[in-house]
């Protein structure tokens, strides 16, 4: 028989609301950045390398979604809600601030000006994860991850969540369904 795929590793739903109740981040533009990318993340599901190359123009604030460009240079519109929306208009506000000059059409910079590397990124939320879990990996994927556990658990069709993680196959979305359902009765089995 053949060996089954690994469940991906998530973050549980109470751990990021403590992460993203805001105390933990320092009141600076590299704060306000780090909060606005984990909970870009958290609220899009979308990859590493789709956050880097978000370009201002891609923000949509009264229409509240994001023009992402994803693999094979497909483009994909992705909703969010209100917090993300407040979040996106204090980070372009503060961004704007500390960067006047600066040309860059990146939406996400350094503190120094210049377009973030995937390593940087990584390591941010892996250094932000370690506040609120023991989960050995924490990654931007593992973000994703607990985007589409945290949709499934909350009722959305997989339909909608393949379209919104932008996958190819329903079958790539599906083993969030094995996630869910593990989670629901270990969940279960804790409290009763």
């Amino acid at each position: 028989p053949k060996k089954g795929k690994p469940l991906p590793y998530f973050i549980k739903e109470r751990e990021m609301d403590s992460l993203l109740d805001g105390s933990k981040f320092p009141d600076s533009y590299e704060g306000k950045r780090d909060y606005t990318i984990l909970l870009t993340f958290y609220s899009t599901g979308i990859r590493l390398a789709e956050l880097i190359g978000l370009k201002i123009a891609d923000v949509d604030l009264n229409q509240m979604t994001l023009v992402v460009t994803g693999k094979r240079n497909k483009q994909r519109i992705v909703p969010f809600g209100d917090e993300m929306k407040s979040s996106l208009t204090d980070y372009l506000a503060i961004r704007h601030d500390t960067f006047p000059e600066t040309v860059g059409e990146e939406l996400f910079l350094t503190s120094s000006g210049e377009m973030m590397c995937p390593s940087g990124v990584r390591n941010m939320v892996k250094n932000y994860l370690g506040m609120v879990t023991t989960i050995q990996k924490r990654s931007p994927h593992v973000l994703r991850h607990s985007f589409a556990t945290a949709m499934l658990n909350h009722g959305a069709e997989i339909q909608v969540v393949k379209e919104l993680l932008g996958h190819e196959s329903l079958s790539t979305t599906e083993i969030y369904t094995h996630i869910t359902s593990d989670y629901l009765k270990s969940e279960y089995l804790s409290i009763s």
